[in-house]
């Protein structure tokens, strides 16, 4: 049972950037060896998207409404993914949740992200 525990989140003006992390814990091996891990979001009264993820060859993909201000990286040696988030603007406001595929699918409990002047 992959548990993730997301931290990073915050209140932060526009422009301004954060780091989130996500450990993973609870299984053995190296998150390297999860098919995907990555970032989704959500936004009051809207759907859970996609941010970014990376994969297990180590490749990344970031979505077109943050490429170019956010980036997805990974330490497997603390079973850690980040997600840096830069230039950041009011629409980035939403929860940010951390994910797993691998067998399953695990989520993270989610870490808010507030960008307001």
């Amino acid at each position: 049972q992959v548990q993730l525990v997301e931290s990073g989140g915050g209140l932060v003006q526009p422009g301004g950037s954060l780091r989130l992390s996500c450990v993973a814990s609870g299984f053995s091996g190296s998150i390297a060896s999860f098919r995907r891990m990555g970032w989704y979001r959500q936004a009051p009264g809207k759907q859970r998207e996609l941010v970014a993820y990376i994969t297990m060859a180590g490749n990344t993909n970031v979505v077109d409404s943050v490429k170019g201000r956010f980036t997805i990286s990974r330490d497997s040696g603390k079973k850690t993914v980040y997600l840096q988030l830069n230039s950041l603007k009011l629409e980035d406001t939403a929860v940010y949740y951390c994910n797993v595929q691998t067998l399953r699918e695990y989520w993270g409990q989610g870490t808010q992200v507030t960008v307001s002047s």
